[in-house]
């Protein structure tokens, strides 16, 4: 038996013919089994769907009651039979209800990480190692220049320059699932206890991840505040509103951006970002290459980011492995699927 008899990448994704479903498809199936929420592996219009609890919960969330035909939650370690196949769902690290789906059948084991990092979250489950024969791998940061480094260390670049500043208002670009609730909860264990102020875009979010347990303190929302007010504090909001119109209420607004890119210089002044800050909810280059060694799989299969340079480094040290070109994956789309309030406060 092979593994390409069990879990075969096609255009829709990855999927199993022997127990009749597709793995975060990118287009709509009968049955889908979905690792996180972001909308590059979440998307609507599934006539199943089987996701932990919060991915379902927050599918709702960006999509709506009916964003699939039906919806069944999985916790961490619960096994499923589908059609033959034993189906386990692990912690990924990556995001609030994220896992890493284990595939079992006539004796192999194959793992789809979804997108994962093995570094310490406060807001979400720690990423769990499982062995297996086959792991399927994202690349996204899959270069050696990405190394993040301390996510604590640019936490006190930012509260650095607020004390300088303030005067001024910091605006924070973050992806509002997972990135913006991770920086809140950061800045609480950094001993910022002051109200942080977000976006409207950012507001359904991150109240659900409060109602699932995740302590972030006093949070406010920006609709309503004067200029007056907004001086001397931190805002949450899409990286896209860091350039709009909505930022212009801010006092002299210093902008910054938490992502694994602002690695790259180049890219924090393409966004016209003041501050970058190095925070990111994928493993880097060390991380990724330690997980893939350390799971034991003599075979590695590697998705949407820098497929070629990771397919190289397994190659070298004499794992099989191939980029599966899966088209439809990559970073989170906020314009795609990012929650509105009823009164339309995420607009200016």
């Amino acid at each position: 038996m092979r593994p390409e008899d069990i879990l075969m990448p096609m255009p829709a994704g990855v999927c199993c013919k022997l127990g009749g479903f597709y793995i975060d498809p990118t287009r709509p199936v009968e049955r889908a089994v979905i690792t996180h929420a972001h909308s590059d592996h979440a998307r609507a219009g599934h006539g199943a769907v089987l996701a932990t609890q919060e991915t379902l919960d927050l599918m709702r969330l960006r999509y709506g009651e009916n964003f699939a035909g039906t919806t069944q939650s999985v916790s961490y370690g619960e096994s499923l039979d589908l059609g033959g196949v034993n189906v386990t769902f692990y912690p990924a690290g990556h995001v609030l209800g994220s896992a890493q789906i284990a595939v079992k059948a006539y004796g192999l084991c194959i793992v789809a990480s979804g997108d994962y990092k093995n570094v310490a979250d406060p807001t979400c489950v720690p990423f769990e190692l499982v062995p297996c024969d086959v792991f399927i791998t994202e690349a996204t940061f899959a270069l050696p220049v990405f190394r993040h480094g301390d996510p604590l260390g640019e936490i006190a670049k930012l509260l650095h320059s607020v004390a300088v500043f303030p005067e001024r208002a910091h605006l924070v670009g973050a992806y509002s699932l997972g990135k913006a609730q991770r920086v809140i909860a950061l800045l609480r264990q950094s001993g910022h206890h002051a109200p942080i102020f977000l976006h409207g875009a950012m507001e359904s979010i991150t109240r659900y991840y409060e109602s699932r347990g995740i302590a972030l303190g006093e949070l406010r929302a920006v609709r309503g505040a004067s200029k007056e007010e907004l001086a001397g504090t931190i805002t949450l909001c899409p990286p896209s509103a860091l350039t709009d119109i909505w930022a212009r209420r801010f006092p002299d607004p210093v902008t910054t951006f938490a992502s694994g890119w602002m690695r790259i210089r180049a890219r924090a002044r393409q966004h016209g970002v003041q501050l970058p800050l190095v925070i990111s909810d994928h493993a880097d280059w060390d991380g990724l290459t330690a997980t893939i060694a350390a799971t034991g799989a003599g075979e590695i299969w590697v998705t949407h980011g820098q497929e070629d340079a990771l397919v190289h480094w397994c190659t070298t040290r004499g794992l099989k492995a191939r980029p599966l070109d899966i088209v439809g994956y990559g970073e989170e789309d906020e314009d795609a699927a990012t929650p509105v309030p009823a009164d339309g406060s995420a607009e200016p």
